[in-house]
């Protein structure tokens, strides 16, 4: 079972990309501890770099509450999330493989969230232990932009099929949290063709 919407406390955020480190700053700012991942350590240390710019340097050290911290690997990334959010191209191998390693090394009450425009959260959902935790951010290429530049977008949870009404919650409050006003679209289950 997911924790409820007000136990939602650490998100972890795979990608430090302009999405990523910017949604890291919107979190911390709201009073989330993030944890943000890349493998890459030029993304690591040009996010560390612009997030110290944005926010105040309590925020930077993690001392059990709201802040950012910086991570390598997936596995440090997603140890404590209640939430974890990839930021990683909407390309379908990218997904799965991102999907697939958060859902084995998250602990069993980790939310998925993926940003996708051209996805099924249910078939990308399927490939998880967990689909009934899995749901998709649908936000456009331009509202990602809007986002990536600070600006306030529209904000569309896609459930899945097997999404439960206590994963939209969750990720419904962290967006609410973060000031926008997400609208949930839920995809019913479809009848397999013979």
């Amino acid at each position: 079972m997911p924790p409820s919407p007000d136990s939602l406390t650490t998100v972890a955020i795979i990608g430090a990309g302009p999405l990523g480190r910017r949604l890291a700053v919107r979190a911390a700012s709201s009073g989330f501890r993030v944890v943000l991942e890349d493998v890459l350590p030029g993304a690591l240390r040009h996010a560390h770099e612009y997030i110290r710019e944005q926010l105040h340097p309590e925020v930077l050290s993690d001392q059990g509450g709201a802040g950012v911290v910086f991570v390598s690997t997936i596995e440090d990334a997603v140890r404590d999330a209640d939430l974890a959010i990839d930021c990683v191209p909407d390309e379908l191998e990218s997904k799965l493989e991102i999907l697939w390693l958060i859902d084995r090394m998250a602990p069993p009450r980790t939310v998925i969230a993926t940003p996708t425009t051209e996805l099924s959260i249910g078939d990308l959902a399927a490939c998880t232990y967990r689909p009934e935790k899995c749901v998709a951010i649908a936000v456009s290429p331009s509202a990602l932009a809007d986002f990536a530049a600070g600006s306030n977008c529209a904000i569309q949870l896609r459930a899945g099929p097997a999404t439960s009404p206590k994963t939209l919650a969750l990720v419904t409050s962290f967006w609410l949290q973060l000031g926008f006003d997400p609208k949930v679209e839920s995809i019913p289950a479809q009848n397999p063709s013979s």
